[in-house]
């Protein structure tokens, strides 16, 4: 269910920790799997507690808690967007105006994926980085700063591609 090059990566999360501890890695594997099939289903879910020896609730408790788990179908780019404070503070409307520009552009509201299945519209927490309001990160892992409509007009049509 993992490609080998995954199962490595993960035995690699494995190792640095006690083989009592096998659940610390639980956060490595699961970023793993999704990376590699786009959201955990229960099967994929079941998979991870299997290779690590630990419950599959206890696997899907971190799932569900953590934001960057997708435990449903997302577009190929998930877009989250900060809307804490700092971010609503940014130029051009901070975060809620690059909240309702996202939409407009991608016809779709929060929690929603494009029909064609390319973008995912997600509202997020901080990121750590509320002196570059508004932030939004591109798949948990391309962090884009001061995000006014022309830089989000640049990145919808890098990402479209």
């Amino acid at each position: 269910m993992i490609s080998a090059e995954g199962l490595k990566e993960i035995d690699r999360a494995l190792s640095k920790y006690p083989a009592d501890q096998r659940q610390s890695a639980v956060m490595a594997a699961l970023a793993v799997a999704q990376e590699e099939h786009g959201w955990l289903s229960a099967e994929l879910m079941q998979f991870v507690a299997d290779y690590i020896g630990m419950p599959p609730v206890a696997v899907q408790e971190v799932a569900t808690f953590y934001t960057m788990f997708e435990t449903r179908p997302v577009g190929k780019h998930k877009i989250t967007l900060c809307t804490n404070l700092p971010c609503q503070l940014g130029p051009d409307g901070g975060a809620e105006g690059a909240a309702d520009y996202l939409k407009q552009k991608l016809g779709i509201d929060f929690g929603e994926t494009t029909p064609d299945g390319k973008f995912t519209l997600k509202e997020g927490e901080c990121m750590g980085a509320c002196g570059d309001a508004p932030v939004l990160l591109v798949n948990n892992h391309r962090m884009c700063s001061f995000m006014s409509r022309e830089k989000i007009d640049q990145l919808l049509e890098e990402l479209a591609k």
